[in-house]
């Protein structure tokens, strides 16, 4: 009699486990659909509010366009390309390098107790709000590179940049960390026993193997640098611009990157803010150039993440 109650209470509790896997895969299933189907919604939305826009604003004028001024109908959106790809460029010189020698440090370097305290409060910066960032780099920050001989305008890319950089750093240097430590300790043991230092396992084996994760964490990091709005529209100024040229030997002209950077510009995101407060004022246009505006970042954003996985399964490493 024992043993059948046995086997009988086995067999229920495998058949429970059973429904319950079952039950975790469908909710799973249901979570990740759920945000195929929010991603695709807000696609189909930006597309079908930009169609309405370009039947006004031919798409080759708004893409090949040098002039973005709402007031006269000019749709140009490559000043807010531009500003939105100096803002990025920049805050990735200031990030990248920043974040993986950090991440470097806790992963390598630290002591257990001391990345217990220095990890928390780097990510600390995350958590600060953006306007924030806005403030110090309008206030303190432009001031400070004046006091360097830098000439910069009340309102300038560079200093929103930078700001912008030191908010993605904790991005960058927390999934740099994640990544490096998932490294098995074998390869470094390995590289020790055949007389490599620290530094030298740390650049030559570590780096190299944590690589997906590492070049996922730009991008990602980037992807934020480009959606921010905040920063640049306090910072930065409400001046679209193309960047400043000078012609050179044989009348080929270039980019004077610091007169360029010195002064102000304008992101995309900052002028769909602007487009939302001027529909009502100004045109329906104005109001459908949010979608626009909202489509073509969506496509660099989606452009970006698609490149991070590409790079991510490209260098991936495989450990057993």
């Amino acid at each position: 009699m024992s043993n059948e109650s046995t086997d009988l209470q086995l067999a229920g509790g495998e058949q429970s486990r059973k429904a319950r896997e079952r039950l975790y895969r469908y909710i799973f299933l249901s979570c990740a659909a759920l945000t195929v189907f929010i991603t695709t919604g807000i696609f189909v939305t930006l597309t079908v509010d930009a169609v309405k826009f370009f039947s006004t604003v031919p798409p080759v004028d708004f893409l090949t366009g040098t002039t973005w001024r709402v007031s006269r109908g000019e749709f140009g959106v490559l000043p807010l390309v531009f500003g939105t790809l100096a803002v990025t460029v920049i805050s990735a010189l200031v990030a990248i390098p920043t974040g993986v020698l950090a991440a470097a440090y806790l992963s390598e370097y630290a002591s257990a107790r001391t990345r217990a305290i220095l990890k928390p409060g780097l990510e600390i910066l995350a958590g600060i709000p953006t306007v924030v960032y806005g403030y110090l780099a309008l206030v303190y920050f432009t001031p400070f590179l004046r006091t360097l001989g830098i000439n910069a305008g009340t309102f300038n890319i560079l200093s929103a940049s930078i700001l912008v950089g030191i908010l993605i750093i904790p991005m960058v240097s927390s999934l740099s960390e994640d990544a490096m430590s998932s490294v098995p300790d074998s390869l470094r043991e390995a590289s020790y026993g055949l007389g490599a230092t620290k530094f030298d396992v740390t650049i030559g084996v570590v780096i190299p193997a944590a690589a997906s994760g590492i070049f996922a964490s730009f991008i990602l990091a980037l992807s934020r640098a480009i959606g921010e709005t905040m920063v640049v529209a306090m910072a930065m100024g409400l001046r679209p611009r193309m960047p400043s040229t000078a012609t050179g030997p044989f009348g080929i002209p270039y980019i004077q990157p610091m007169e360029t950077v010195t002064t102000s510009g304008q992101t995309m995101t900052s002028a769909m803010i602007q487009a939302v407060e001027a529909d009502a004022a100004v045109s329906p246009v104005v109001g459908q150039s949010l979608f626009a505006l909202g489509l073509t970042l969506f496509v660099m954003t989606f452009a970006m993440n698609f490149l991070s996985n590409r790079i991510a399964n490209r260098y991936r490493e495989e450990y057993q």
